[in-house]
């Protein structure tokens, strides 16, 4: 979501010509509602496509989410439509209700959008989400089983299981280098985010280069060059990686008046 602002509002803001930082705040502020509002729709247009109600609110906006995340290169809304439709085919041939094998099959990888418990493998927190927005027992045991992460009580486990290996396993589907290239961008940033006193971090350059905003009120100015170098050390020790990356950190001080 965060990069599909970005192309947004960088497009916006070449096409325009106006780049100061004033601007570009006012453009990703917009830009952020567009998405967010892009989202919502996505998934109710998903979930009317396949014949899906009555799912909350809230599942409907992460189901909206996942056109903008993918699994080992493959987009994780075309993923969960595919694992829908072949769940609802493979009930029907075995005489149970589609309906309901098209929902779980939809709903099985809702716990890989959201950011809250990264601990938990995604089954168990899609089961989880299922749960908390009232999904009846066998969907959510469904989501919950499809890894053999907990036991298989629902009728409907196997098949998402199945169809979710049909969907990722057929030719040129998955791309494992562009997940591990993305892994590789995140673990850089959450390490950044691990000291106290920073506030944003942003991996560029494909990764050679760190981005670290530090809060103006909580580091000084003597600290940042201390903490630039201890980021790099602790990227030395615990990554692997290309070449070399280079840690900027940056304090900004901002005094705002108005003159009335």
């Amino acid at each position: 979501v965060r990069r599909e602002i970005a192309r947004l509002a960088l497009h916006q803001l070449v096409s325009d010509g106006r780049i100061h930082p004033a601007r570009i705040e006012e453009v990703v502020s917009k830009v952020r509602k567009q998405v967010e509002e892009e989202i919502i729709e996505t998934g109710k247009r998903t979930t009317i496509d396949l014949g899906v109600h009555g799912l909350h609110p809230e599942l409907i906006r992460i189901i909206g989410k996942m056109k903008y995340r993918s699994s080992y290169g493959q987009n994780l809304l075309q993923h969960a439509r595919e694992t829908a439709n072949l769940c609802a085919v493979m009930a029907s041939e075995l005489g149970l209700n589609p309906k309901k094998a098209k929902r779980a099959g939809l709903l099985h990888d809702i716990g890989k959008v959201p950011d809250e418990e990264p601990e938990l493998p995604h089954a168990l927190l899609g089961m989880k989400l299922a749960e908390r927005y009232k999904e009846k027992p066998d969907i959510c045991n469904a989501i919950g089983a499809h890894h053999d992460e907990t036991e298989m009580a629902s009728l409907f486990a196997p098949i998402v299981q199945v169809c979710d290996a049909i969907s990722g396993a057929r030719p040129g589907a998955r791309r494992e280098i562009v997940e591990a290239y993305i892994k590789r961008l995140n673990d850089l940033e959450q390490l950044a985010m691990s000291y106290p006193g920073v506030t944003k971090t942003y991996a560029i350059q494909a990764g050679r280069e760190l981005r670290v905003i530090v809060g103006a009120d909580k580091i000084d100015d003597k600290q940042t060059e201390s903490l630039s170098g201890e980021i790099a050390k602790k990227i030395q020790d615990e990554m692997t990686y290309p070449g070399q990356v280079k840690i900027t950190v940056i304090r900004e001080t901002r005094a705002v008046s108005f003159a009335k």
